[in-house]
């Protein structure tokens, strides 16, 4: 049995390989289209890209490790039921569940790992992947003139070239509109010209030959005005924001998808811990309020046409908290009725909150379950794919990525939808997460005693 066995583990370690590249070439030509313009244009060096296609390959690894078991197990078993060599085990006294065995122990190794790997890896390669395109956001292209066009790429100065030579940094017929400061606006203009960075890449130097500056006053245009004529004149500016430059990861909060299980399990119980603390303050809140409502004395005030007599009745209950305040009955009830307006408006904004809370528990656990629930999937797809392969008796590519495709979708569905329902709290965390794995797990177990 052990050389079965071992038999059947060679013929599934060559397909999944392959179908873990395929997946995951996959993935990362989708997201290489679907980034594309993101950094594009910007001056990024390859480091820079290889890092980022580095950092999203951690989540392209956790889908596709389940995919590539399912494609391995339909492949190995296609393979050997088209030679007949599970028809020849089965008429020695092997059955099918024998031979899958080692198949599933090797599922549920790929079932630890892969927690493992979605508490370890994917959370930091999550958290430096967003910080990594926020800094790709923000940078801006390569300072570049182009001959006939305003360029605005400099903070507080618009700058507009008529020749520019590509072998060189010489320009000519240059015009630049500078508004950086708040009392006067300038006006250069020069017929030759040089541009270019300083070593340190921070500062930009514009070196200008034979032209004019004109400046004008803000507060008065028509008296301060001036005219100077050069014939050298350089300019500095600041070249912020050019070129990729690296945040720091500890200014950026994590979101759910960049934190462990445990991490996210110390979240939601703290957020449980404030809903709970939140009911306990409007009882005591609302204790408070009866109190003193209790500890108020009214007069009953009768008026006649000589005059008014002022009769006084102090509620008996809980005197001690009256403070020697004395309220008319009219202003008693509208107290009372001011209070309970504001007790009723607490309680609804305390129900607001805790639904807001409840919100981002269930969010938290939908996370939490994911990171269990699409690991596991490397089991329910081994119980699919060995019956299927048999009964397909097929082992080419081509059959096991059109039934895997297809088993994909169907789980890949069904878990984006219990996510939905999960988030809109019309199903529990824990069943819009695994009801993918318990629906295709159903599924093989009957292909699996079907077969056999």
């Amino acid at each position: 049995m052990k050389l079965i066995d071992r038999y059947t583990l060679k013929k599934l370690i060559g397909p999944f390989f392959f179908g873990l590249a395929t997946v995951i070439f996959l993935f990362l030509f989708q997201f290489l289209i679907k980034s594309l313009d993101q950094f594009l244009g910007k001056g990024l060096s390859i480091w820079i890209i290889i890092q980022l296609i580095s950092l999203n390959l951690a989540w392209m690894v956790t889908l596709a490790v389940p995919m590539a078991m399912l494609v391995a197990s339909l492949m190995a078993f296609g393979s050997m039921s088209s030679e007949n060599e599970i028809t020849i085990m089965k008429a020695s006294g092997i059955s099918l569940k024998r031979l899958m065995l080692p198949l599933i122990v090797i599922s549920f190794i790929m079932f630890y790992l892969m927690i493992k790997f979605n508490n370890d890896v994917l959370p930091e390669a999550n958290h430096k992947a967003r910080i990594l395109l926020y800094d790709i956001s923000k940078t801006k292209p390569t300072f570049l003139l182009e001959p006939g066009k305003f360029s605005d790429d400099l903070q507080g100065v618009q700058i507009l070239v008529k020749k520019t030579f590509p072998n060189s940094n010489n320009i000519e017929g240059v015009y630049i509109y500078d508004y950086s400061d708040p009392l006067f606006k300038n006006l250069l203009t020069a017929k030759t010209g040089d541009i270019e960075f300083t070593t340190d890449f921070k500062k930009i130097v514009m070196n200008l030959r034979d032209g004019e500056i004109h400046q004008i006053s803000i507060k008065d245009p028509t008296k301060d005005y001036r005219r100077i004529k050069f014939e050298k004149h350089r300019l500095l500016f600041n070249a912020e924001g050019f070129g990729f430059k690296s945040s720091n990861e500890n200014t950026f909060t994590r979101g759910d998808r960049e934190l462990s299980a445990d991490a996210m399990n110390n979240v939601v119980d703290s957020l449980k811990k404030y809903k709970d603390g939140l009911d306990d303050v409007f009882l005591n809140n609302l204790s408070k309020d009866i109190k003193r409502l209790a500890g108020l004395r009214y007069t009953d005030t009768v008026f006649k046409k000589s005059g008014s007599v002022q009769i006084s009745r102090p509620l008996k209950i809980d005197s001690a908290f009256s403070g020697g305040i004395v309220l008319s009955r009219y202003d008693s009830l509208n107290n009372l009725r001011r209070t309970l307006m504001e007790k009723f408006s607490e309680f609804q904004n305390t129900n607001v909150i805790q639904d807001q809370v409840d919100k981002q528990i269930d969010s938290y656990e939908v996370e939490i379950y994911k990171k269990y629930s699409i690991p596991f999937a490397c089991v329910v797809f081994i119980l699919v794919g060995a019956p299927l392969g048999y009964r397909v008796k097929k082992g080419g590519f081509g059959i096991a990525a059109g039934l895997s495709l297809f088993f994909f979708l169907l789980y890949w569905a069904c878990l984006i939808g219990g996510e939905k329902l999960a988030d809109r709290a019309l199903v529990s965390p824990f069943m819009g997460m695994w009801i993918a794995n318990i629906i295709i797990g159903c599924l093989g177990l009957y292909l699996m005693f079907k077969s056999s």
